[in-house]
């Protein structure tokens, strides 16, 4: 049964296979026939028959198969280089270098040499044609010519910088690039980006043809797209762009760019320029960019003022082309032009604020000399009316913009402003701040905004705009003191002394109970040398504020310094009599000492110490005049003594007390005041400080470290404990005890002076120069000018004493001995400032 099986199933798949083979017959079944009448080819139709090319793809198996060369071959031509450098007889007899051909003809071997030159010229100019095809754009081959028998070195050295020879990882990447590039162009030929991409890959590979190639495909595939033409006239010389931008023109006529690079190919020629643009104005009449253009190249006013009002026909919405018709037009032309720009276009805020300029131009004009002949000079009262329009202008267009929902910020406005004071026009700025200044602010936040716009403009050295926010501040607030301050510190620094003097007073109207002002504009009248005006405002100052303790000592000072003494006791006596403040008495006692009056100096003592026993500096000036003056030791010690019973917590007190133990040689006893004055007043510098000044003078210099690290642990940020602890420290070790001094306090105005006397000692004078800061403290300020005296020229002296008038320093232990001492009373800043320089060591 199985056999049965198997065969009825082998006949069954014999009968399938038989009808498959039937319908679909081997392909050697079906060509049997032709292979069969291949037996009557002929040799020839064999012969003709072409080679089939490799359609698989695949790169096919070379069998490179090598043969050995016979010696016959290498025998040849080892013989082929040599040269034959002796004659035969033949030759000798015919002279050596003609010799007969077979045919009788004489053989010369210069014209062999000739022609043999002239082709190794051939070659170099192939090779020099071929290295400048791979160089950059731009390079010049050092190869002008086979024949040239001189190379340029500077010519031949920049090409060779300028071929970049790329590794074989850039090859690499140029390829796949390359690749993705051919296959985007290919798949999308109307995306203009892929041919500009593609152009630029081959022309960082140095295949210059090969870029413009691509490009000009583009240009073919994009006629539409500007950027194709742009990039294509980029990559071929002038003469061919130029060409390329007349066909790009033909395709998109309306492109600017194309227009304006079309004008760059001209170059220096205005003439062509001026053609091509006015070309590009009958196609794209509306284009502002191509109008000022055009008008740029104009070198007649009255030929740009033509274009001007025809653009502005054309185009009568862009204010840029009315803004600049207006100022080419005369004044009373521009009014008009200008009221017709604000017709055509009424939201635009420039042309409202080129009115108030042009405004206050005309007001603020020189006459010219015809003027003046015909007697056409303004009068101030003209003038002032014609800036009185400058603000009604101003105000008028911001009230017109309003209307038409033009809603510029406040900190725009004052951009405006800004802009406007740059260009020259400081009461168009002032119009501005004042119509705009006080937008979108509420009644109780106007004067912090106000305050805080004059500070961030003074640090953008916006002087003018700054000084017409103060200006409207104070009308604002009249009564408010500390603005009339920064307006007199403004006009101190940036204005001049007749404008100081002139806010000064408007400032003594409105806030006469402000005794800053007054003194202020005293010493204004003082420093100019008007002492009967300083006199004078002094006087008025006491009628309004009698009990003020500045104005009177600020009169006695005046006096004083003037030589009128016997005023000033005077003015002293009514004083104590009038205010009677302790400060008051002081000066009293200070006065009489300075005039070697001891005995009536310590009787105001005795009186002010009875009404005034807290009060420290009495004790201090008590002590001081016995132990300088009049050489009382014992007497000066019972004065120290009552002040530190009274005023404990006065260091100044305690270090007096411990000099006058140290000048007595009561050392220990010096130390003992200087202890309790640490307990009695913890973390004071200047005690600490003392303390190892006193160990120092006692010759202790390991007890002086031993209290100077102490003084460290009490008062780490101390400024002038650390100036100490770096000059106490070996020389190499001062640098880095710099560098933790800056951690722990860099501000102090000590440590910077500190850093900047090292770089001195170092010969680093621009970086000593620069460390230098201005601060109160007068002995860094004497340093500065020492300093200065070694290293520095006469201007920069002069700067120091400048800076160092305007500080005002008070602070500093030998700047507050000259300049407290009675030597040296009423003397100027630059005076002690010299003095402090000269016995600095």
């Amino acid at each position: 049964m199985d056999s049965r099986r198997r065969a009825r199933r082998e006949a069954r798949e014999s009968a399938l296979l038989t009808l498959h083979r039937a319908e679909r017959p081997k392909i050697q079944q079906q060509f049997a026939d032709l292979k069969r009448g291949l037996s009557a080819v002929t040799d020839e139709e064999w012969e003709g028959i072409p080679e089939v090319g490799n359609l698989t793809r695949r790169k096919r198996q070379r069998n490179e198969r090598t043969y050995v060369v016979p010696d016959s071959v290498l025998v040849g031509d080892r013989a082929k280089g040599e040269y034959e450098s002796s004659l035969d007889a033949r030759q000798q007899e015919n002279g050596g270098f003609d010799t007969p051909a077979s045919d009788g003809a004489l053989t010369n071997f210069v014209e062999i040499g000739q022609a043999r030159d002239k082709i190794l010229s051939l070659k170099l100019d192939q090779a020099s044609s071929g290295l400048s095809s791979t160089l950059p754009p731009g390079s010049t081959s050092a190869f002008a010519s086979g024949t040239s028998t001189s190379i340029d070195p500077k010519g031949y050295l920049t090409s060779l910088d300028s071929v970049a020879i790329k590794s074989e990882a850039e090859i690499g990447d140029i390829k796949r690039a390359r690749m993705l590039f051919d296959s985007l162009v290919k798949s999308n030929p109307k995306h203009a980006p892929g041919w500009i991409a593609a152009a630029c890959l081959e022309e960082h590979a140095g295949r210059l043809v090969a870029a413009r190639k691509l490009i000009k495909q583009g240009c073919e595939h994009c006629p539409r797209s500007e950027d194709v033409w742009l990039e294509a006239a980029r990559l071929h010389n002038n003469d061919d762009a130029k060409v390329i931008l007349a066909n790009a023109v033909q395709h998109v006529g309306q492109s600017v760019r194309i227009w304006l690079a079309a004008a760059d190919l001209e170059g220096a020629d205005v003439k062509a320029r001026r053609r091509v643009l006015r070309k590009a104005l009958e196609h794209i009449p509306n284009s502002v960019r191509l109008w000022k253009e055009t008008v740029n190249l104009e070198s007649s006013p009255q030929d740009a003022r033509i274009l001007l009002a025809r653009a502005v026909e054309v185009i009568p919405l862009s204010v840029d082309l009315w803004l600049a018709l207006a100022r080419l037009e005369t004044p009373d032309k521009a009014k008009a032009v200008l009221n017709k720009a604000r017709k055509a276009v009424p939201t635009s805020h420039e042309i409202w604020i080129a009115a108030g300029r042009l405004l206050e131009q005309e007001a603020t004009r020189e006459p010219t000399s015809k003027e003046k002949e015909e007697g056409k000079v303004k009068s101030q009262d003209q003038r002032d009316k014609e800036l009185l329009a400058v603000e009604k202008t101003i105000e008028t267009g911001v009230r017109e913009l309003r209307k038409h929902q033009v809603l510029l910020t406040r900190e725009q406005w004052l951009k405006q402003a800004e802009q406007a004071e740059e260009e020259g026009s400081p009461r168009t700025c002032e119009a501005i701040v004042k119509a705009t200044v006080s937008m979108e602010l509420e009644e109780e936040d106007r004067y912090e905004t106000w305050v805080a716009d004059v500070q961030s403009l003074l640090d953008r050295s916006k002087i003018g705009t700054a000084r017409a926010v103060l200006a409207y501040a104070l009308r604002v607030y009249p009564d408010r003191a500390s603005l009339w301050r920064s307006a007199a510190d403004l006009e101190k620094t940036f204005g001049t002394p007749e404008s100081l003097d002139s806010i000064l007073e408007q400032a003594t109207k409105c806030v006469p109970q402000a005794e800053v002002l007054w003194l202020m504009r005293a010493k204004e009248r003082w420093v100019r040398g008007d002492v009967g005006g300083a006199r004078e405002v002094l006087v008025r100052a006491f009628d309004t504020n009698p009990e003020s303790e500045q104005i009177w000592l600020a009169a006695v000072k005046l006096e004083a310094t003037n030589g009128e003494l016997g005023v000033a006791r005077e003015l002293l006596g009514r004083a104590r009599a009038v205010a009677g403040t302790q400060r008051i008495w002081m000066k009293s006692a200070v006065f009489e000492r300075q005039q070697k009056n001891y005995d009536a100096a310590l009787d105001t003592l005795r009186t002010a110490i009875s009404k005034f026993p807290k009060f420290a500096k009495l004790y201090m000036i008590q002590g001081q005049i016995y132990q300088h003056s009049l050489s009382n030791i014992p007497a000066a010690r019972a004065a120290y003594s009552n002040g530190l019973k009274a005023c404990p917590k006065e260091p100044i007190l305690w270090i007096l007390a411990s000099r006058l133990e140290e000048q007595d040689n009561k050392s220990i006893k010096a130390r003992s005041l200087l202890e309790k004055g640490r307990l009695a007043v913890p973390a004071e510098e200047r005690l600490w400080a003392e303390s190892v000044r006193v160990e120092e003078r006692s010759g202790g210099n390991a007890q002086a470290k031993a209290m100077l690290a102490r003084g460290l642990q009490e008062c780490p940020a101390s400024g002038l404990l650390w100036s100490m602890s770096i000059w106490a420290e070996p020389r190499p070790m001062r640098k880095s005890r710099s560098v933790d001094a800056l951690k722990k306090s860099a501000d102090d105005p000590l440590i910077i002076c500190t850093v900047a006397r090292l770089f001195w000692a170092e010969r680093k004078v621009e970086k000593a120069r620069e460390c230098e800061s201005g601060s109160r403290n007068g002995d860094c300020w004497g340093w500065w000018m020492k300093f200065e005296r070694q290293h520095g020229t006469e201007e920069y002296r002069e700067i120091v004493t400048r800076e160092c008038t305007g500080a005002e320093p008070r602070y500093g232990e030998l700047w507050a001995g000259v300049a407290k001492s009675d030597a040296w009373a009423g003397r100027s800043v630059a005076e002690v400032l010299e003095e402090v320089a000269d016995r600095l060591v």
